[in-house]
């Protein structure tokens, strides 16, 4: 059933959209964690985009996306009043989340909104939340009013230091943890270079580390097999076992040669979209 758009915010003009959809079904049952498959056309390829915020009183759900291939470049077409053909969902394990104490939310790039549902419940449980956000500049910095809303700290990193500290995410998760013995969580989502570096700056810590992998699933049923992990030497599958894993047991040179496996392809097909839009405005 097509589920229409009720609100379009872009965050960052021709990157990064934010979209509200009226979708109760989902709503009702999301949780922390949880992503959804939605397939713009029936000719589209199928994306997964974790939940970044879910409102069951209103019967709405919030996406994030980076507009980075041909499928969220159409996406990125449609406005409010529109419809997207098929969204499905609320799908994957949610966040284990558990009154614990100190936990520490790391962010980077849209990984922040979808980050952004993983903090508020842990806050709702009661932890002390510290988000840890960063992004190349003040301008590309999502979510900071969002998080700042109900986490106890917002800790602000960029890499040309337009805002908060000049650096990486790493460097001021690694300041709090010596700071502070009673961390007893990370969860970080963003960029797989980036939740690969969170791993091992936690690893000498040993405190627990949790990324999410959701950047390589396809059908996100289990169906396909093509976002299969190695986990502690084992294979897992993100869309059924995941997408949240251990991040001191991924296999991060193996994900990352995987997802750039059709780095090409998905190059010359946002690019051919490109032309034949362009083609469609002159004949209009």
């Amino acid at each position: 059933m097509p589920t229409t758009i009720l609100a379009k915010r872009r965050l960052i003009p021709g990157k990064t959209s934010e979209l509200v959809l009226d979708a109760p079904h989902i709503a009702a049952k999301a949780q922390p964690g949880n992503f959804l498959i939605l397939r713009v056309n029936d000719h589209g390829e199928r994306i997964p985009l974790t939940i970044a915020d879910a409102d069951p009183e209103k019967g709405t759900v919030t996406i994030v996306y980076l507009v980075l291939g041909k499928s969220t470049a159409l996406l990125e077409t449609l406005e409010a009043g529109d419809a997207i053909l098929d969204v499905c969902g609320p799908l994957g394990a949610p966040t284990h989340i558990e009154k614990t104490g100190v936990v520490i939310c790391v962010g980077g790039g849209t990984g922040i909104a979808a980050m952004h549902h993983i903090a508020k419940g842990h806050a709702r449980a009661g932890n002390h939340v510290v988000a840890v956000i960063g992004a190349r500049t003040k301008e590309l910095l999502l979510f900071h009013d969002e998080l700042s809303a109900f986490c106890h700290e917002v800790l602000v990193t960029t890499d040309d230091g337009s805002m908060g500290r000049k650096g990486l995410v790493t460097e001021t998760l690694r300041d709090r943890l010596a700071a502070d013995p009673t961390v007893s969580e990370v969860v970080a989502v963003g960029p797989v270079p980036m939740m690969r570096a969170v791993a091992e700056t936690t690893r000498p810590f040993g405190v627990k580390t949790t990324v999410s992998l959701n950047s390589i699933m396809v059908d996100g049923i289990g169906m396909c097999g093509a976002c299969r992990v190695t986990v502690g030497g084992q294979i897992r599958f993100a869309c059924v076992d995941g997408p949240e894993f251990d991040g001191h047991q991924v296999d991060f040179g193996e994900l990352c040669a995987r997802l750039g496996a059709f780095r090409d392809q998905e190059r010359v097909s946002l690019e051919k979209f490109h032309e034949c839009r362009c083609h469609d405005h002159k004949k209009a």
